[in-house]
């Protein structure tokens, strides 16, 4: 439909007639008292309300109001939790889901076909549109070590998460350059580590109520978040702070170069396995999701028996603690309990191990470097980003299948998809957007709608009309040479 450019793609999506809705000063919001349909409710009214300038009424009936925005819920939808449907005509706006995370699916909807007529009106395009989601994993892994990001930074970002209806936030909370979360059985970590980053600038971390914070804003958007604390590589933050952790008991030299490999724990030491028992601990306690995830990448002094000790060491504590495991494609040469999260980033890699563990019964989450990892530059010419997965403009992150990614990987297997986005060279929320946007939005579609509806031309067309929003929000972002973008604000 023309002006009509909802990203991920939709199942279903068709014409209920002429005549849009106009959002209007008599325009109420009615939802169910229950409270987490309420919460829903207040986020959707907010977002009216921001949008036309006035406030929007939440109420619990319709009482005969003649402009009316509906929020419910209804098992007459395919059997996915985010399932929903919103049916707009010209009295009425409907937004049915099967629960509350369905319903922000519907509200993101919504918002992507609002229209600004320009004359201070708000229109709502007449559409039927019946939608749920190809995987249950879609994700960012966002980079906060190399380059510390603020709670309101993370926010920002869970924002444009929600808008293209990724579910899941992963933090990568700990490596080489700084330690960014304070857990209370290793204070010291955040005392001497937190205060670096890449190239000597300013560090920072997260309390444990700002980590809750993050969490919350993320929940009540129908996002959880995933954090990551990576070992047994990726650990001269940690080094640096406890000198135990080291052979010769000393603490190592803080570190803001960009190399990686070089550090690792020691399996044989007597300091490391209560170091990581208490940090995975506290880390369990912190996350109210299913998840933890332990890292795991680019151990390249240690050997594979010692990995593997450590790895399944990690592992068990994370059990221990109720969580399930998540860890970088590493993890799959090393036994794993069914339901282990692989994580797959380097299409180079031998697919052998990956095939064995998703036998096994683990689960492989597709993050491929060349097309979904959102810090390599889009090409030569790109100031930000690195090269060594190669460049990866819009059409590189859109134009590939998980399913047959991996050979010998069953389809069942992959449990979903999830970007990435590493700081090395990224030091503000600005330059972070400038490398997300438009490829996020990319990512998101083959993550939410299936093979057979995904295409190309009809992605860039769509896209092409998201720059406005995200001019109007101030995201910097990318323009595309293969997009045909609208004339107006120029990109970041």
């Amino acid at each position: 439909m023309r002006n009509v450019a909802v990203i991920p793609r939709p199942v279903l999506l068709e014409s209920t007639g002429e005549e849009p809705f106009v959002l209007s000063a008599p325009t109420i919001l009615v939802v169910d008292s229950a409270p987490e349909l309420v919460a829903v409710g207040v986020l959707a009214a907010d977002l009216l309300g921001r949008l036309s300038g006035r406030p929007v009424e939440v109420r619990y009936t319709e009482g005969g109001a003649r402009s009316v925005v509906r929020l419910s819920v209804t098992d007459d939808l395919p059997a996915s939790d985010e399932a929903y449907r919103v049916v707009v005509t010209p009295d009425r706006v409907d937004l049915q889901a099967r629960t509350p995370a369905g319903l922000v699916r519907a509200v993101v909807t919504l918002r992507q076909v609002i229209q600004d007529m320009g004359d201070g009106r708000l229109t709502i395009a007449p559409v039927r549109i019946e939608d749920h989601p190809r995987y249950t994993w879609r994700g960012l892994s966002l980079d906060v070590a190399r380059h510390f990001f603020t709670v309101d930074d993370v926010k920002s970002v869970i924002g444009l998460l929600a808008h293209y209806k990724l579910n899941v936030l992963h933090l990568h909370l700990t490596d080489d350059q700084g330690w960014r979360v304070h857990l209370p059985s290793r204070p010291h970590l955040t005392r001497v580590s937190a205060s670096t980053s890449v190239g000597g600038g300013p560090g920072g971390f997260y309390s444990p109520a700002q980590l809750a914070e993050i969490t919350d804003y993320a929940a009540s958007r129908g996002i959880r978040v995933v954090p990551e604390i990576d070992v047994p590589g990726h650990v001269n933050a940690a080094t640096h702070a406890y000198g135990e952790l080291t052979p010769g008991g000393e603490p190592t030299d803080e570190y803001t170069g960009i190399e990686v490999g070089f550090s690792r724990l020691h399996d044989d030491l007597p300091a490391t396995h209560g170091f990581l028992r208490d940090v995975f601990t506290d880390l369990a306690a912190m996350t109210p999701g299913e998840y933890v995830h332990i890292g795991g990448d680019e151990v390249l002094t240690m050997d594979h028996d010692e990995y593997a000790r450590l790895v399944g060491f990690v592992s068990s504590v994370v059990r221990d603690a109720g969580k399930k495991v998540v860890g970088w494609q590493e993890i799959a040469s090393t036994p794993l309990e069914p339901g282990t999260v692989v994580q797959y980033w380097d299409i180079n890699a031998d697919p052998a191990p990956f095939v064995a563990a998703a036998q096994a019964g683990a689960q492989v989450l597709m993050s491929p470097a060349s097309k979904a990892y959102l810090d390599m530059k889009y090409d030569a010419g790109t100031q930000l980003g690195l090269e060594w997965a190669g460049h990866v403009e819009l059409r590189d992150s859109y134009d590939w299948e998980p399913s047959t990614l991996i050979a010998g990987i069953p389809a069942e297997a992959v449990v979903g998809v999830e970007a990435a986005v590493f700081s090395e060279t990224l030091t503000n929320l600005t330059e972070l957007t400038s490398m997300l946007l438009p490829r996020l939005a990319a990512v998101a579609e083959v993550a939410w709608t299936a093979p057979e509806r995904r295409d190309w031309d009809d992605f860039a067309a769509r896209v092409a009309q998201h720059g406005v929003f995200w001019d109007h929000v101030g995201f910097a972002w990318y323009a595309s040479p293969q997009v045909t973008w609208p004339e107006g604000p120029a990109a970041g």
